[in-house]
């Protein structure tokens, strides 16, 4: 089996709304495909909170995982999407406790933001490359394909950054706290970027 070494370029949401699902977009680290994932809202959140590191007050399931894995001695060596039926991705979580191998079935909205946290590179098949992916050009702009591409580290759609940019300092510092203790990490981090460009 050909395997394709896969990155996170980024989430797009499907509408404004909250709790909408989002497409967790992946692409070939030595190529031009993409592979779009539909996501719901709280493994996008999950996954933002991991490339931005912010650390929740109470673990989510994902740090869960990883404390269990921490606590037993075993680590997660590697995501696997191998299998595309009827619209639906199947993944594998491949563990190791450095004498066997296992691996475990699961969603990739749930593998991936597990594999986050162990800096586990994700991977899928050319067959699934071939039948799912989409091909970007050396010369297309890669923007004009995703339209509503959000930061991959924040989940939030950019034109939702605006608000924050004409707050002043004192007052995104209170709403920061807010963010945190209300648990909105998405809101948080986005507060937080601008607080450190202003520093």
């Amino acid at each position: 089996m050909q395997k394709i070494k896969l990155e996170i370029l980024g989430l797009t949401v499907s509408s404004p709304k909250p709790n909408s699902n989002y497409a967790l977009v992946l692409g070939e680290e030595s190529g031009y495909r993409r592979l779009p994932i539909i996501i719901g809202f709280h493994e996008a959140q999950a996954i933002a909170m991991e490339i931005e590191k912010i650390t929740p007050n109470r673990p989510m399931t994902h740090d869960l995982f990883k404390s269990f894995a921490d606590a037993f001695d075993f680590t997660v060596e590697e995501i696997l999407i191998y299998e595309l039926k009827e619209g639906t991705y199947f993944a594998k979580i491949i563990c190791s406790d450095g004498l066997k191998k296992t691996e475990i079935d699961a969603r990739p909205s749930d593998a991936i933001p597990i594999g986050l946290r162990f800096g586990a590179s994700i991977y899928t098949t050319e067959q699934i490359m071939s039948e799912a992916g989409i091909a970007f050009s050396d010369f297309m702009d890669e923007d004009e394909g995703l339209e509503q591409k959000v930061s991959a580290e924040t989940g939030l759609e950019k034109k939702d950054k605006d608000w924050v940019k004409n707050t002043k300092t004192e007052e995104l510092r209170v709403l920061l706290e807010e963010a945190l203790r209300d648990e909105d990490y998405e809101k948080a981090a986005m507060i937080r970027d601008e607080l450190n460009k202003r520093t």
